[in-house]
């Protein structure tokens, strides 16, 4: 009866982990995969050194990734804790995103990695394993909360700071790597609820029941005071 809920709780992590794993490599291996998405609808912007005008700019796990006018797309070099400079060329104002704001990003990969073995431990059919995998899971959900909490916070900064440029039309959006740990963590979660209550299940079907002495046998409370 157990495998009813304990299934079910190891797809949750199957599917977790697959998730988690892909906003782990983001930008600027996967540039679909990233956590805010800004768009400039008018007037000239540049980003750091490159003269060019964008039209759009990505936030990933290890890098940044722009699109220029021209249509061709341009990445920072990989690493973690980067930083992202905005200039208006219609006025003097530039904005930078500092590597404070993006360094909380490479806890997705530590995420993943406990997914990881919390799925591994869910595989078995020890019920002490998979206890530890129910623990594991929860865990990783916690991980993959405070991701989420991270991108939520970046979204929000590089919204508040594209706003600041003067004669700017932009915009900013979440991107499909936020919504993906978004879902990641709900299903963690899941899967911690499910493989723990499976492992109940089963325990209690597993555990002997004692019967009780048939009552022909037993004495009367009278006849414990009485001597034969």
């Amino acid at each position: 009866m157990g495998r009813l809920f304990h299934i079910p709780g190891i797809f949750f992590l199957f599917a977790a982990f697959v998730l988690l794993f892909l906003v782990s490599i983001s930008l600027p291996y996967l540039t679909a995969l990233d956590f805010a998405r800004v768009h400039f609808d008018g007037g000239k912007v540049t980003s750091g050194n490159d003269s060019n005008a964008l039209t759009e700019l990505r936030f990933g796990t290890w890098a940044d990734c722009w699109y220029e006018s021209s249509g061709d797309r341009v990445c920072s070099s990989a690493g973690n804790a980067y930083s992202v400079t905005v200039h208006s060329s219609n006025s003097s104002d530039s904005i930078t995103i500092g590597s404070a704001w993006t360094r909380g990003l490479a806890i997705h990969p530590v995420a993943a990695g406990v997914t990881l073995i919390a799925f591994l431990l869910s595989l078995s059919s020890h019920i002490t394993l998979r206890l530890f995998a129910s623990l594991a899971a929860f865990l990783a959900g916690t991980i993959a909360f405070i991701a989420f909490l991270v991108d939520i916070a970046l979204y929000a900064y590089v919204k508040s700071e594209v706003g600041k440029l003067d004669d700017v039309d932009a915009h900013t959006d979440t991107a499909p790597g936020f919504w993906m740990t978004f879902v990641s963590f709900i299903l963690l979660f899941l899967a911690g609820g499910t493989v723990c209550f499976g492992r109940r299940r089963d325990r209690m079907a597993g555990a002997t029941n004692y019967p009780m002495a048939s009552s022909k046998f037993s004495r009367s409370w009278r006849d414990r005071f009485t001597r034969s």
